[in-house]
């Protein structure tokens, strides 16, 4: 673990690899388990304004599941989180043709309809944040469905903070970026 202003970071994540591997896993993460993507506060407001935008990229299973549960729904360990369909599929997930899931929040991004991409949860994993009340812990979540992702990492060479450079910079800013890298390459010098 090390630290980078009010972060304590696993250095896991840059000591794994990591690229989703979509054609072995079809999006597994987003259907699988029985919770909801982890949302922040300010996203449960986000996902009630850009629903009506949204609506069109989603399945009317989502769709259904949302009109009943709300756009967002509080875990059971008290934190916000999207809702489910049949107890496992985010509401918010579509299928491709080939069967693969994918975040229509994310379709719905990608053709204009919506300036906000998905939670900050999806972006960054396989990275999993927690805040304290003095720190935010900044973690590496092993699934074994993530597997395949692993080995493509492994086989591509790319660590897993920087399969997720987009996203931690959306999270903690481009400074605090430099500064993991500056560790990551202090880290591969040892």
């Amino acid at each position: 673990m090390f630290q980078i202003g009010k972060t304590i970071v696993s250095e896991e994540i840059i000591q794994n690899d990591f690229v989703c591997n979509l054609s072995a896993c079809k999006g597994a993460c987003c259907v699988d388990g029985h919770y909801g993507a982890p949302l922040e506060d300010s996203e449960t407001e986000i996902l009630v304004d850009i629903f009506k935008e949204v609506k069109p990229y989603l399945r009317p299973e989502g769709v259904a599941a949302i009109m009943e549960q709300g756009a967002f729904v509080k875990g059971e360990d008290g934190e916000w989180e999207t809702p489910l369909v049949n107890e496992s599929e985010c509401a918010y997930v579509i299928f491709s043709t080939d069967g693969i899931a994918k975040c229509g929040l994310e379709e719905a991004y990608n053709n204009g309809a919506t300036k906000w991409k998905k939670p900050v949860s999806c972006h960054l994993y396989p990275v999993r944040t927690r805040e304290y009340s003095e720190f935010t812990a900044v973690n590496y979540h092993k699934w074994e469905i993530c597997d395949p992702a692993c080995s493509l990492g492994e086989e591509l060479k790319v660590p897993v903070y920087k399969f997720v450079k987009e996203a931690l910079i959306r999270k903690f800013g481009k400074a605090w970026y430099k500064e993991l890298e500056e560790v990551a390459l202090e880290n591969s010098k040892q």
